[in-house]
């Protein structure tokens, strides 16, 4: 699926990247609201292509199903859906995605020259306010990425539609991605889903005291076109979409260009492995290649 692509902005498109302020309020607080980066039909089109996707259609499908997929199916029932790896399994949505203006966007708050697609998630949560499977607890993301050697991945957040606190919108912990962490030991690479919500709002608790701080909600009110950005470790969570519509969304997860695989091992001598590993290509010295173009291809180089 790799394509050569000009990495390059109009005029129109250049206005629209963060300001030199709008970077040092991500750098502070640790996530940013975005100014409309997609238009009207690009976001109507996200909308038809996950129906269709939903119906069953795909460009293509993954060569094996890696461990820890999320992937929901028709017998999962009317819970909250996830599917990881839209951006490789559907061209419509890769398309929209893949926009230059996303990634340049991406590389002007982690300040990097290269930006490379890590992971993309189709997230549909029905208007059910009862159903559990729609509320995210409290956590961050770099959890998950151990086998990542970057300090600096990000994840924007795509509704597709304006998105508010009654759809269940993402909402981050303000400036949590600053705070030394304590009480992480092997649970924490674990996907939120495989762990005791109870336990990881105790985490955010701890850890706010810890650093002798407020834990500050801020919800992110989004409008359509509109995105929101966070820093991998910035804690995040949602909860029940109480609206009478379906909360429609990309979680879009980015990394720098120098991002690569280490090995990470657990206090019980476990590897810890991320979905990746048994699909991309192998690096030279045999190590899961997370520059593999058909699975992290290039969002954004600077010229």
């Amino acid at each position: 699926m790799s394509v050569t692509q000009a990495f390059s902005l109009s005029d129109d498109e250049l206005a629209l990247l963060p300001s030199d302020d709008d970077v040092e309020h991500y750098a502070r607080h640790g996530w940013y609201l975005t100014k409309k980066l997609f238009t009207d039909d690009e976001v109507d089109e996200l909308v038809a292509a996950s129906e269709r996707f939903y119906a069953g259609e795909r460009s293509r499908t993954l060569p094996l199903r890696p461990p820890r997929l999320a992937y929901w199916e028709p017998a999962h029932g009317d819970v909250q859906r996830h599917h990881d790896y839209v951006h490789y399994e559907s061209d419509p949505i890769a398309r929209i995605l893949r926009k230059p203006l996303i990634g340049a966007v991406a590389a002007r708050l982690a300040k990097a020259d290269e930006i490379r697609v890590f992971q993309s998630t189709l997230i549909y949560k029905p208007p059910i306010v009862g159903e559990p499977s729609n509320v995210v607890p409290w956590h961050f993301d770099r959890h998950y990425w151990s086998p990542c050697t970057s300090e600096n991945m990000l994840t924007a957040f795509i509704p597709f539609h304006d998105c508010g606190e009654e759809m269940g919108t993402i909402t981050m912990v303000d400036g949590s991605h600053r705070w030394e962490e304590i009480l992480a030991d092997d649970t924490t690479t674990k996907h939120f889903a495989e762990r005791d919500r109870d336990d990881l709002e105790v985490m955010l608790a701890e850890n706010a005291a810890y650093n002798n701080v407020e834990v500050v909600k801020v919800p992110m009110i989004i409008p359509k076109g509109h995105m929101s950005f966070h820093h991998c470790r910035t804690y995040h969570g949602s909860g029940p979409n109480r609206s009478d519509t379906p909360r429609r969304a990309i979680s879009f997860h980015l990394q720098d260009g120098a991002n690569e695989y280490r090995r990470f091992e657990l206090s019980t001598g476990d590897v810890v492995t991320y979905n990746h590993d048994v699909l991309v290509r192998r690096t030279e010295d045999g190590r899961p290649d997370y520059s593999d173009p058909e699975y992290c291809p290039v969002l954004w180089r600077t010229p």
